[in-house]
C-alpha cells in the first residue's frame, strides 16, 4: 500500500503520533454513573472510564495481577468501584483518583462472573463460576455470607431495592431464580418459570414486583410477596436486558395509562416498550439496517434519565429515556481497520471502515462518533471527493454508496448503486470535480458511475431515500480480483491493479485499454498516479513498489515512491515508511501499529497522515519536520552561545562555572577539555578537588558517567583517574553507592583501570631497568693523542 506524502519544494523527515483511536470496549458489562457523566466498560485487563460529554477515556484501571477483568460494579453512591480478575482477586478502587484502596482474595474457587452492590453501597454480592454466591461488607472489609446450592455458573446477582428486607436474588445455569435471606442465611424460594438463561432482573419502585427477562424470548412479572409469577409476556426475541420504566405517562413511548411498563433489548437490535398488564408492545424503535446490530446490554440511569445500550458490534449508544432519542454514540472496538480517510474541507473528521457493515465517522476535535448504517456486509474501501463533503464506500454486499457530510458534521447516505456480481473491493473518486467514481470488484470488472446532477445540489435532501446510481461503463479488465483502481489527476486515465500480477492503463470514460504493466511476481494491492509526472506507482505483495513511465510502459526503478518527491508506504509488518524518490532512500520508519496497515491517507494541507491497521487502531500522524528543524537550529544556536561562554570562563580561569556549564551541555569531550585545562594549572590537584567538591550531586553523577568513557582511552585515562581519585578520597562510601548507575559504572571502570595499571607497572619496570643499566655501564677512557708540538719535539736531535 502506498500513498502520496509530500509537496514540491520541501522534503519531509519525520512524523510523530498526534492521536490514537484505540479500542476501549470489547463486550460485556457497561455502566453509567447516576449523573450520566461517566461511562464504565471492560476492555480486556482494564476497566475504562469515559467522559460522556467528550468521549475521551479519562482513566484506565488495571489490577496489579494484569489479568482479564471478569466482573465489575459501581456503587449506587458513585463512590466505590470494585473489579474482579481472572486471578481470583477483588480490587476496591477510589476510581476518581485511579487508586486501589483494598485488594483481597475472592475465596471463590473459579473466577467471579457477576457482582452487584446493595442500595446502601455497603454490601457487595459476587456470583462465581464455582456456583457460589458470597456477600462482602465493603466498609468493614470482611465476608458476611456464603450461599451454596446454585448449579453451574452464577451469572446474575441483585439485591432487593429495599435495604430493610435484606434479600438477595441470583440466577445460574439452571435458569432458576433463587431468593436468599441475608437475615436467616438461607434460600427462601426458587423461582422456576424460565426455560433458558435469565439475563436481567428489575424491581418496581414499591419493591413488591420483580421483572425477569431471558433468552427463552419471554419476560415474567413476579409478585415478591407470594414469590409467584403473575404474568408471562412473550416478546418474540432473545432478550439480553429488560428495564422497568418510571411509573409516569410518556406519550412518546406509548405509555399513556398508569401501571408497569418495561423496555426490552435483544437480538432484534431495537428497543421496545411493553405494557406489563396487557403484554402488548406499545412502542418499537426504528431498526437500523445490516447485521451486527443485536443488543447485548441495556441499563437505565434513573437520575440522569439516560438509557445505555451495547451492540454486538461493540458500539455504545446513549438515548434520552423519555423519548429514546439518540444522544451519543461511541465505537468501542473497530476490529480490523480496512480503510481510513480524512473528511471535510479542513480535514476535521475521519471516516473508518472496519470489519463491519457500519462506517464510523470521528470528529477529531471532540472525539464525537457517528455510526453510519447502510451497507449490509463488510465495508472494504473508501474514497473522498475533492472538496471533502462527499465520499464513497464499497462493500462485500456488491454495492457502492455515496455519503454527504453537512456543515454541522452530520453524515447521511445520499446515493447507492448496485450491479457488481461479487464483492466490491476498491473505489476511486474523480479528481478534478465531483462528476463520477469508479469501482473495481472480485467479478474482474470495473464500473464507471456518473454522479446525478440532483446529487450535487447542496439543497438536496434524500427524503425518499438515497438516489439510485446507474453505471455508465462496465469493462472486464483482469482475469482475477481487482484490488485497486486509481484515476489520473486530469480525470482522463484509469489504472487498475489486480491479483493477476498486472496493472493496466485505460482511457476514460469508455475504458479503452492503453497498455499493460507486467513485472511483479505477486498480486498488486495498490496503484497510484504521480500528480507531477507521467508516472504510475504500483505496490505489490512481492514487497516492492515499481515506477512506470506512462509513455512507453517501461519500469523505471524499484522503490517505495511518492507524489513528486516522496512517498509514505505501509506494509504487513505494521510499519509505515517515508521514502524519497530521487535516491530511493528510506528517510524514516514509523512504528506504532502491531499488525498489517491496510489504510493510509494524507491530509489536504499535507501536514497530517492517517493510518488504520488490523490491530484495531487508527493513528493520526503529524508532520514534525519543520518543528524538528526549528528545534535543531535553536539547539545549535544555543550550543554556539554556550561554547563561547565556556571559552570565556576558561580564559578567565573560572573553573567551577566552566565545569558546571560543560556538564549541562552533556558532552563528555567538552567536560574533558575543561578537566584538562584545570590540570594544566600549576596548582592542579587543589584546583580540581576544590572545584569538584562544589558541584551538585547530579553533576558528580554525570562526571562519573563521563569517566567511564574517558577511561577506555589511554590518552584520557589520567583525567578519569584524577576525577575518580577525588571522588574516592572525599566522598563517603555510602554516598558513592547512592549515586545513580554507580554499580554499572564501577563494572565498566575496573577492567580498563586494571589494564592501565598493568601498562604503567610495565613502564616503571622498564624505566628502572634502564636507570640501572645507565648507572652500571663503564665506558673505556680513550688514550690522548700526541699534540703536533710533542711530535715535532721528539723528532729533534
Amino acid at each position: 500500500m502506498a500513498e502520496t506524502a509530500a509537496g514540491v519544494g520541501r522534503f519531509k523527515t519525520n512524523y510523530a503520533v498526534e492521536r490514537k483511536i484505540e479500542p476501549f470496549y470489547k463486550g460485556g458489562k457497561a455502566q453509567l454513573d447516576q449523573t450520566g457523566q461517566h461511562l464504565f466498560c471492560v476492555c480486556g485487563t482494564r476497566v475504562n472510564i469515559l467522559e460522556v460529554a467528550s468521549g475521551a477515556v479519562l482513566r484506565s484501571l488495571e489490577q496489579e495481577d494484569q489479568e482479564d477483568i471478569t466482573a465489575f460494579d459501581l456503587s449506587p453512591d458513585n463512590e466505590v468501584l470494585v473489579t474482579a480478575s481472572r486471578a481470583l482477586l477483588l480490587a476496591q478502587w477510589a476510581w476518581q483518583e485511579g487508586s486501589v484502596t483494598r485488594l483481597w482474595k475472592a475465596i471463590h474457587t473459579a473466577p467471579v462472573a457477576t457482582m452487584a452492590f446493595d442500595p446502601t453501597s455497603t454490601l457487595l454480592a459476587t456470583g462465581g463460576c464455582d456456583g457460589a454466591v458470597r456477600v462482602w461488607d465493603i466498609v468493614r472489609h470482611y465476608g458476611t455470607h456464603h450461599f451454596r446450592g446454585s448449579p453451574g455458573v452464577v451469572h446474575l446477582v441483585a439485591f432487593h431495592p429495599d435495604p430493610t428486607r435484606l434479600l438477595l436474588f441470583s440466577s445460574a445455569t439452571d435458569a432458576a431464580i433463587r431468593v436468599w435471606s441475608l437475615q436467616d442465611r438461607s434460600c427462601l424460594a426458587v423461582l422456576t418459570a424460565h426455560y433458558s438463561a435469565v439475563t436481567s432482573l428489575a424491581f418496581s419502585a414499591d419493591g413488591h414486583t420483580m421483572l425477569s427477562s431471558g433468552r427463552d424470548k419471554i419476560c415474567i412479572i413476579w409478585d415478591l410477596q407470594s414469590c409467584q409469577a403473575t404474568r408471562t409476556v412473550p416478546v418474540f426475541e432473545s432478550v439480553e436486558a429488560a428495564v422497568l420504566l418510571p411509573e409516569e405517562p410518556v406519550s412518546q413511548l406509548g405509555v399513556k395509562s398508569p401501571g408497569l411498563y418495561f423496555l426490552t433489548a435483544g437480538d432484534q437490535g431495537t428497543l421496545r416498550v411493553w405494557e406489563a398488564a396487557s403484554g402488548q408492545c406499545v412502542y418499537t424503535q426504528a431498526q437500523p439496517p445490516g447485521p451486527g446490530q443485536e443488543l447485548t446490554h441495556c441499563t437505565l440511569a434513573h437520575t440522569a434519565g439516560v438509557v445505555l445500550t451495547a451492540t454486538a458490534d461493540h458500539n455504545l449508544l446513549l438515548y434520552e429515556a423519555r423519548s429514546l432519542r439518540l444522544q451519543k454514540q461511541f465505537a468501542g472496538y473497530s476490529e480490523e481497520v480496512l480503510d481510513v480517510r480524512f473528511l471535510g474541507p479542513e480535514d476535521s473528521h475521519v471516516v473508518v471502515a472496519s470489519n463491519s457493515p457500519c462506517l464510523k465517522v470521528f470528529e477529531l476535535q471532540t472525539s464525537a462518533c457517528q455510526i453510519l448504517h447502510g451497507h449490509t456486509d463488510i465495508v472494504l474501501a473508501l474514497d473522498v471527493f475533492r472538496k471533502g463533503w462527499l465520499f464513497a464506500s464499497c462493500a462485500k454486499d456488491q454495492s457502492v454508496r455515496i455519503w454527504r457530510m453537512n456543515k454541522a458534521g452530520q453524515v447521511m447516505c445520499v446515493a447507492q448503486g448496485s450491479g457488481h456480481t461479487h464483492s466490491v473491493g476498491t473505489v476511486c473518486c474523480s479528481r478534478l470535480k465531483e462528476s463520477f467514481l469508479v469501482t473495481g470488484s472480485q467479478d474482474c470488472t470495473v464500473k464507471l458511475w456518473p454522479l446525478p446532477k440532483a446529487l450535487l445540489s447542496k439543497n438536496t435532501a434524500p427524503d425518499n431515500g438515497p438516489i439510485l446510481l446507474q453505471a455508465q461503463t462496465t469493462q472486464r479488465c483482469h482475469d482475477k480480483d481487482i484490488n485497486s483502481v486509481a484515476i489520473a489527476p486530469n480525470d482522463k486515465l484509469l489504472a487498475t491493479g489486480s491479483q493477476d500480477r498486472t496493472a493496466k492503463l485505460w482511457a476514460l470514460p469508455q475504458c479503452q485499454l492503453l497498455g499493460v504493466f507486467s513485472g511483479h511476481r505477486r498480486g498488486l494491492w495498490c496503484v497510484q498516479f504521480s500528480p507531477m509526472d507521467q508516472v504510475l506507482a504500483t505496490a505489490s505483495a512481492d514487497g516492492t513498489i515499481k515506477l512506470w513511465a506512462l509513455q512507453d510502459f517501461s519500469c523505471l526503478k524499484v522503490a517505495f515512491v511518492s507524489r513528486g518527491t516522496q512517498l509514505l508506504s505501509s506494509g504487513s509488518d505494521g510499519l509505515v515508511k517515508l521514502w524519497t524518490i530521487k535516491n530511493n532512500e528510506c528517510v524514516r520508519t514509523l512504528d506504532a501499529h502491531e499488525d498489517k496497515v491496510w489504510g493510509l491517507h494524507c491530509s489536504r494541507l499535507d501536514d497530517h497522515a492517517l493510518t488504520g491497521a488490523s490491530d484495531s487502531r487508527v493513528i493520526l500522524w503529524k508532520d514534525v519536520t519543520e518543528a524538528e528543524q526549528a528545534e535543531e537550529q535553536a539547539r545549535q544556536e544555543e550550543q554556539v552561545v554556550r561554547q563561547q561562554e565556556l571559552d570565556n570562563l576558561l580564559h578567565e580561569k573560572r573553573y567551577l562555572r566552566a565545569l558546571g556549564l560543560a556538564i549541562s551541555l552533556d558532552r563528555p569531550h567538552t567536560v574533558l577539555t575543561v578537566i584538562q585545562a584545570i590540570r594544566r594549572d600549576p596548582e592542579a590537584c587543589e584546583k580540581l578537588e576544590a572545584t569538584m567538591l562544589r558541584l551538585r550531586r547530579d553533576q558528580k553523577e554525570a562526571l562519573l558517567r563521563f569517566c567511564v568513557t574517558w577511561n577506555t582511552n589511554s590518552r584520557h585515562c589520567h583525567e578519569a583517574q584524577a576525577v575518580l581519585g577525588v571522588l574516592l578520597r572525599r566522598e563517603a562510601p555510602e554516598e558513592l553507592l547512592a549515586y545513580e548507575g554507580v554499580r554499572a559504572a564501577l563494572e565498566a571502570l575496573l577492567p580498563y583501570t586494571e589494564r592501565h595499571f598493568q601498562r604503567l607497572s610495565r613502564t616503571l619496570q622498564a624505566a628502572a631497568f634502564l636507570d640501572f643499566l645507565w648507572h652500571n655501564m663503564k665506558l673505556p677512557v680513550p688514550a690522548a693523542a700526541p699534540t703536533p708540538w710533542e711530535t715535532h719535539k721528539g723528532a729533534l736531535p
